[in-house]
């Protein structure tokens, strides 16, 4: 891989995505930014960054093979939310084989972190089944595992509750949990392509930060300028809205997800892993 090549994103418009994207401009390389929709304003902001932003329907394969048209590498991504797991295995499994067929030489994943270890959460499930189909196209591939993201914590719900000055989670409160940013999973996953060699045939599960949730509540605090406590939702609560977000918090509960924060600081120190406080210092916090 070089400057010169040409990375395919898929999903430019999402958090990932478009981490991944602006990582890839930053890096040099020449960016295809895939969405539904070139004209928001998302779309917009990608393309006087430098990249090319160009259609691509995951349920339409026409719009798939142009897109991946004289592409050296792609990153893929994939997501039931919106929709099913069901869904999402079919259409990241056509991602995949469109770019197979395109004769793209490289594919970056971005799954969940343990989603290789029979986690029994559904949406971890999912991503592990698009693995396993990316595994046997024969083309060169890596596989990032992303634990918890920090941009979960900007979200409506959460912000509800630090209106009234509660961090509500259903974990037990001596239960660290680790976190990644989205700017990290687009930087690495940059790094990745940046270093094919290195990284071919692997699979990476990445955090940049490691807190129990009152350690969150202590950072958003003093971020938000008022005092936050932590409360442990009951997880029946969660079952009612969502069996498949049960599933994580009862498997972060009971198993949790020991991703190496340390190694990877140590072994690729060039992302600048952010650390919690670090990323909610630059939000906006509108409460």
């Amino acid at each position: 891989m070089t400057n010169e090549s040409y990375v395919a994103v898929a999903g430019a418009t999402g958090a990932q995505g478009g981490a991944a994207a602006l990582a890839l401009l930053e890096r040099g390389f020449r960016v295809r930014a895939f969405t539904r929709l070139p004209q928001s304003s998302v779309a917009a902001r990608l393309r006087a960054a430098g990249a090319e932003v160009v259609f691509a329907d995951f349920d339409r394969r026409e719009s798939l093979d142009a897109a991946l048209s004289g592409v050296d590498a792609l990153f893929a991504m994939s997501t039931p939310f919106g929709t099913d797991t069901g869904t999402e295995v079919r259409q990241g499994t056509a991602l995949l084989d469109a770019a197979a067929a395109a004769g793209v030489g490289r594919i970056v994943f971005s799954s969940a972190a343990h989603a290789d270890r029979g986690t029994g959460i559904p949406h971890f499930d999912s991503k592990y089944r698009i693995e396993r189909h990316l595994a046997g196209l024969g083309v060169p591939w890596t596989v990032l595992g992303p634990a918890a993201f920090m941009e979960n914590y900007t979200g409506e719900w959460t912000l509800s509750g630090l209106r009234e000055g509660r961090f509500v989670l259903p974990l037990p409160a001596d239960r660290p949990l680790a976190l990644i940013s989205a700017r990290d999973i687009g930087v690495f996953a940059a790094e990745v392509l940046a270093r094919p060699e290195e990284f071919a045939g692997r699979r990476v599960d990445i955090a940049s930060d490691r807190l129990t949730c009152p350690g969150i509540a202590e950072v958003l605090s003093g971020v938000c300028g008022r005092p936050i406590g932590f409360e442990t939702k009951p997880l029946a609560e969660i079952e009612a809205y969502s069996a498949d977000l049960a599933a994580m918090f009862r498997y972060f509960t009971e198993v949790g997800l020991d991703v190496d924060v340390e190694g990877l600081r140590r072994d690729h120190p060039e992302v600048g892993w952010q650390r919690f406080a670090d990323w909610a210092a630059e939000q906006q916090w509108r409460l």
